[in-house]
């Protein structure tokens, strides 16, 4: 074993050189208990150590000497070019030629719901690791879109990190497994890529030498699912550098270009490893780092991927990336970065929100504009003041992205619009919010100063910051981190929790407390609830609650909260209201009690709290009640809950996947759902929605209902409203074909129980967040009965038809602004003719220059006559002429005019600044252009004042300027 060599490096994590020999490492990680490390050498391979972990450490050594064949040859006629576009296609052919199916990337928006983005090139095939779905193929290769934000501060300050980025994997499905792999790998990083093998450093789990934590040598893709034992390897840049005291963790130095994982197990809930059925292969080559390698260019940036965004973004900043210092540079690949990133979320369906996904793409795009200003760019960059420049530099990542995804150019003006949309609207807070930060950040600078202490922003400021101006909180952690400032960011936190429990209505708050402020948690023990199975039940009084204070016994009249110890009754949650019903005593000569339950809540400790009145008698704790739960109105419930889940489902159809559930009512009433979405949606979407639904009604399908663990339940694709948190079982409702949601809510036996369903209402309620308001069921009836009734009116009014409403009503209307047109020439002809009446009423100002001024009151004219009275003065006092008109044209009403010739504009008179003013005497304000303005107030008793104020400040001016 020749030019093999083995020894420890900085911080006890083993390396292995590899020279020109073409040294080859393979780990084995079979069990807990055994592992095994096997090396190759040129076209032998050794399997060298087998690690026992018995009561005692042992190592035994077994030498076996395997031919590997090679399989591919140096072809003198392959392309070798190293353009990032000729690295993707070569790693897939590659693998393509060994037997693997090149499949497509799949979206940034994963199917799998525990994840929130695309973050592998395995997200797409984890169904099939786990067995759950049927392998298509045996061998699979790709070039996988990925996004990852975790160190999005890292971005631009070192040569690899990045949010969007690129890995090229090849997968095996229970076909072949290690050695295989590994040879491959080998074949295409030193014969395809021709990377020199003394170059190269494979990382060889500790494990097989002394013991050595997952965190190095093991991979998964979460929390749970497959996972298994990796080995890596490594480009050297600096070889000279020889091999004492090295770490792989040199940035500057080494780069980590190759992983391969062994997937063989699946990580549960509880940490531990259970074998798959089959061994599988994930691997993940890093295109932009091998890009790197190939290009010869010090950092990822700087290859043919990345430098023409960023060299447009340098042209639009005015500034030469390679002549700029280091913060410019860090800033230029920032933007580069990120575009990327947008670009593809955004044509993926990811629109910019405050949740979820949306929030990622949002805090980007924040970022990315910040960073453009702190570069110079304003506005488009173009001249433009008023532009973006975000979509310039989209144009160049789009111009880009044909061999990444090719569906990417056929959405570039919804990519364009929602980036230029999205930017201005930043841009308008930005300004402000960021003086209002560097204010923050020298006041508490200086107070650190005076007080000898470590500087630190609080985190209700940091708070403003975000929910006023729309600064994410990492932007404002990054400009404070600049001015070398801490964030609270404990107090960010409290302050975003007390935002959402204000947002909550009134009575969702509880209060369980008694006098000695012992909480009622601590002594009364959790409600059962029984309302799935039944409306009807026998309980027991726990406890009485008035006014928050626990009472032994109430009487008629009062209002009270009653704590049972079982419950039919229904508590508010997942946006379904509490039931509503009645709480009865009657037993032998006791008198008979009667609550009427009106809302029921829930505690924090799962005690369902039940507010009402007392109706009748008097009620006492310890006492055996019937719950009874309003039939008729939890039938209403259900069936909007239902419709809630096929509301979402229908959206998800119509307007795409991405969209999520952003908040709900479910009332008997009416349902409300908020989503996630950039517009307003059309009538044409609104009535396919309505018919999806309809259709679902129709069909009667049954609904199915299952309590599961959570990550079975995700793993069959319930969905899970981002940011929710679950316990380990969870209520899975099924509307089979059609919805699955995560819900412990109640719902209808049958879709045709909901009887049909109508779109009341769909509006904006908040930057990126849609709100639809519809009926269903019981109340989808009376919603069209009472239509049917207004209709019925209106054609006996209108003496027509249903079917010619809509024509009388458009003749009826035109014939309305016809008359409407007549009355308002009418009053501006006799507004003119009251003009020509006080016209003479001008009068002389100025010494070296007479000019004609006009203020007089015109009784009840209106602001459109009063423009025309304006107008018709102006011609008639000719140049130069100064008017002021005011009127109370009803109630409470001011209207107030200023018309200047161009002569006394000349004089530097300006009727928009000049009229403000004067109409805040009236209570009012206004304003305009130079030559004209019109304001209005809501004091006419203070109009003769004003005007005798307008009169004196006009003569005073003009005075002064014609001396």
């Amino acid at each position: 074993m020749e030019g093999l060599k083995l020894q420890n490096f900085q911080g006890g994590k083993p390396f292995m050189l590899l020279p020109a020999s073409s040294v080859l490492c393979r780990s084995s990680f079979r069990t807990r208990r055994e592992c095994s490390l096997t090396i190759s050498v040129g076209c032998r391979e050794f399997v060298g150590f087998t690690i026992r972990k018995e009561r005692e450490m042992q190592m035994t050594t077994k030498a076996s000497v395997q031919p590997v064949t090679k399989e591919v040859v140096d072809d003198k006629s392959k392309d070798l070019t190293t353009s990032g576009d000729s690295i993707r296609r070569r790693f897939l052919e590659f693998y393509a030629s060994r037997g693997h199916k090149i499949l497509p990337s799949a979206s940034l928006v994963p199917d799998d719901p525990t994840v929130l983005l695309t973050i592998a090139g395995m997200l797409q095939f984890k169904p099939v690791f786990l067995g759950k779905v049927p392998r298509q193929v045996a061998r699979a290769t790709t070039a996988q879109r990925c996004i990852r934000t975790n160190d999005v501060e890292n971005v631009g300050r070192t040569a690899r990190h990045h949010t969007f980025f690129e890995m090229l994997g090849n997968f095996s499905f229970g076909d072949y497994f290690k050695k295989e792999a590994i040879r491959w790998a080998w074949e295409l990083t030193t014969i395809e890529f021709g990377l020199p093998a003394d170059r190269l450093w494979v990382g060889v789990p500790v494990e097989r030498i002394q013991r050595m934590g997952e965190d190095d040598n093991f991979w998964s893709s979460g929390p749970t699912g497959p996972c298994g034992p990796c080995s890596e390897i490594y480009y050297d840049f600096h070889p000279e550098r020889g091999c004492t005291d090295t770490d792989l963790g040199d940035d500057t130095r080494f780069i980590e270009f190759y992983n391969l994982v062994f997937m063989q197990y699946n990580k549960k809930d509880d940490g531990s490893l259970e074998p798959l059925k089959q061994k599988n292969i994930d691997t993940g080559l890093g295109l932009e780092r091998m890009a790197r390698i190939l290009q010869k260019v010090p950092n990822n940036y700087e290859t043919d991927l990345i430098y023409p965004i960023i060299e447009k973004a340098s042209k639009l900043a005015n500034v030469s990336y390679f002549l700029a210092n280091d913060q410019t540079k860090t800033q230029l690949k920032i933007i580069g970065d990120h575009l990327r990133a947008i670009v593809y979320l955004i044509s993926d369906g990811v629109v910019p929100s405050n949740i979820g996904r949306g929030y990622v793409v949002r805090r980007l795009i924040r970022r990315a504009v910040r960073t453009g200003r702190l570069l110079g760019i304003k506005g488009d960059g173009r001249g433009n003041p008023e532009g973006a420049f975000l979509p310039e530099i989209a144009e160049k990542v789009i111009e880009l992205s044909s061999q990444i995804h090719s569906d990417v150019k056929s959405r570039e003006s919804r990519i364009i619009e929602e980036l230029k949309r999205e930017e201005l609207r930043f841009v308008q807070t930005l300004e402000r919010g960021e003086k209002l930060l560097e204010q923050m950040l020298a006041d508490v600078v200086l107070k650190a100063r005076e007080n000898r202490i470590l500087p630190c922003l609080a985190g209700r400021d940091a708070f403003l910051l975000y929910d006023t101006y729309g600064f994410p909180v990492e932007i404002t952690m990054e400009v404070a981190e600049e001015r070398g400032v801490k964030i609270d960011m404990n107090g960010f936190e409290v302050e975003m929790e007390h935002q959402k429990r204000q947002s909550q209505a009134a009575h969702n708050t509880v209060k369980l407390s008694v006098e000695n402020d012992e909480e009622i948690t601590d002594i009364i023990s959790d409600t059962e609830f029984l309302g799935y199975e039944t409306l009807a039940a026998r309980a027991v009084v726990e406890g009485l609650l008035v006014n928050g204070k626990s009472v032994l016994q109430v009487s008629e009249g009062s209002d009270v909260e009653v704590l049972l110890n079982r419950t039919p009754f229904y508590a508010e949650s997942g946006g379904q209201i509490g039931d509503n019903g009645l709480i009865c005593t009657e037993s032998g000569k006791k008198q008979k009690s009667v609550v009427e339950i009106k809302d029921v809540q829930k505690s924090p400790g799962n005690i369902f709290v039940h507010k009402g009145t007392i109706k009748e008698g008097v009620i006492e704790v310890g006492t055996e009640v019937n719950a009874a739960v309003d039939a008729k109105l939890r039938q209403r419930a259900k069936v909007h809950h239902t419709a809630t889940h096929l509301l979402q489902a229908a959206l998800k159809k119509v307007i795409g996947k991405e969209t999520s559930q952003a908040g709900s009512l479910v009332a008997f009433d009416r349902l409300r759902f908020d989503f996630n979405f950039h517009r307003p949606l059309m009538e044409k979407e609104l009535m396919e929605i309505e018919g999806l639904i309809n259709g679902w009604i129709g069909d009667a399908t049954l609904l199915q209902t299952k309590v599961m663990p959570l990550t079975e339940a995700k793993e069959a694709g319930a969905i899970a409203m981002f940011g929710e948190k679950y316990g380990e079982q969870v209520r899975v409702v099924e509307v089979p074909g059609v919805s699955m949601e995560l819900c412990g809510g109640t719902h209808v036996s049958s879709t045709s129980e909901i009887r049909g369903f109508r779109i009341i209402t769909e509006q904006g309620i908040a930057s990126g967040i849609r709100r639809i308001e519809a009926v269903a069921g019981d109340a989808f009836i009376e919603y069209v009965n009472a239509r049917d009734n207004h209709m019925r009116h209106l054609c006996s009014t209108l003496k027509v038809k249903a079917e010619e409403v809509t024509t009388r009503v458009e003749t009826l209307l035109d014939e309305l602004r016809v008359v409407r047109n007549e009355v308002s020439a009418a009053h501006a002809k006799a507004a003119v003719y009251k003009a020509s009446m006080i016209a003479s009423n001008a009068f002389p100002v100025g010494s070296s220059k007479k000019i004609r001024v006009l203020v007089e009151c015109m009784d009840d004219t209106d602001a459109d006559s009063l423009k025309s009275a304006a107008e018709y003065l102006i011609a008639a006092l000719q140049d130069p002429a100064a008017v002021i008109l005011g009127s109370s044209p009803g109630e409470g009403k001011v209207s107030l005019l200023a018309a200047f010739t161009p002569g006394v504009v000349d004089l530097g008179l300006q009727a928009g600044k000049f009229i403000g003013p004067i109409a805040k005497l009236c209570g009012g304000g206004g304003g305009g252009r130079p030559n004209f303005a019109q304001a209005g107030g809501r004091k006419p008793e203070n109009l003769s004042n004003a005007l005798a104020k307008a009169r004196e400040d006009l003569v005073s001016i003009i005075s002064e300027k014609t001396r």
